[in-house]
């Protein structure tokens, strides 16, 4: 158990409180009894356990309801992708996993390079405060976002309303293909997402350099690399 008199700066009310953003597919997954699963859960026991604190999981549907948590105090600890639109509220620790963002077009789709996405007349279907929202916001120029409520449900969202674009996490973009046959991914990538751990910005300096070392010891003990392999995750790399 670690010792190092922040705990109380980690947990103020005794228990470590930890969002869980479920619309994450990589990071998570549903488990038993509709609990929360995936390797963000895992890694947030880990750390959890290192610390020598109770932890408490606070499940949330979206990134911006992850974010919202963290900024008004209300829990200790999230995993979000990087954003400088987040760092006024968020402090992140370096990144530990990179996430790639892809486009999902139909088959039949006049559109097959990622510069033929932002142009007039191109709506493109994105999870409302992810990542990919909050980078296409500043990189699209001419094409139209339309933001759905969460990740899971662009897909869906994107055909019923006849859209020209999906963007999202590869590994998503590729469970929506299985259920709707005929749909096609750009051969590129759009954007490499950092995932990191964040706290509250109001907190101490100290807990985000802890948070890194132990960020550090976990991915070169092999932590990371087995808690991905346990949970069979895909579409991400250790950073």
């Amino acid at each position: 158990m670690t010792s190092d008199g922040l705990n109380a700066l980690f947990a103020p009310s005794g228990t470590l409180r930890v969002v869980i953003n479920t619309g994450n597919a990589i990071l998570t997954r549903p488990g038993e009894e509709g609990a929360p699963a995936g390797v963000s859960v895992d890694l947030a026991r880990a750390f959890a356990a290192d610390r020598g604190l109770p932890l408490e999981l606070l499940t949330v549907p979206n990134a911006a309801a992850s974010v919202a948590l963290i900024s008004g105090g209300e829990a200790d600890l999230g995993f979000f992708a990087v954003d400088p639109a987040r760092a006024e509220t968020v402090a992140f620790t370096n990144p530990w996993l990179l996430i790639e963002g892809w486009y999902l077009v139909p088959g039949a789709s006049p559109i097959r390079t990622l510069d033929q996405v932002d142009r007039p007349g191109i709506r493109i279907a994105v999870g409302r405060g992810s990542a990919y929202d909050l980078h296409l916001s500043r990189s699209i120029g001419s094409a139209t976002l339309e933001r759905v409520k969460t990740s899971q449900e662009v897909v869906d969202f994107f055909l019923r309303e006849g859209f020209e674009v999906a963007a999202g996490i590869r590994q998503q973009l590729e469970a929506d293909q299985r259920r709707h046959p005929g749909l096609r991914l750009l051969p590129e990538r759009f954007m490499v997402i950092q995932q990191a751990m964040g706290l509250p910005a109001t907190r101490d300096p100290r807990l985000t350099a802890a948070l890194n070392a132990y960020l550090a010891t976990a991915r070169d003990s092999g932590l990371i690399a087995r808690l991905l392999e346990q949970n069979r995750t895909e579409g991400a790399v250790i950073a």
